[in-house]
């Protein structure tokens, strides 16, 4: 992670927020496709959309986390 402002970290945290809620999306219409057509590969899909989000989530969490601290001390670090 670079040295950035508080404000820089939060908006970091929100695209990745943004990014999980994407694979979400994802993860949800492969699962329909593949009820509907029963082909394997949309599950296969599905859950790579939903690695990928628990990915983007522990982002978020993280840049989060640092903004806070960040905040409080100021130095960069």
């Amino acid at each position: 992670m670079t040295d950035k402002s508080a404000a820089g970290n939060m908006v970091d945290a929100a695209k990745a927020k943004i990014n999980e809620g994407a694979d979400r999306a994802r993860e949800a219409g492969h699962n329909v496709a593949h009820a509907v057509t029963g082909d394997a590969s949309h599950k296969a899909e599905a859950l790579e959309d939903r690695a990928k989000a628990g990915v983007h989530n522990k982002q978020a969490d993280m840049e989060y986390s640092e903004g806070k601290r960040e905040a409080k001390d100021g130095d960069g670090h």
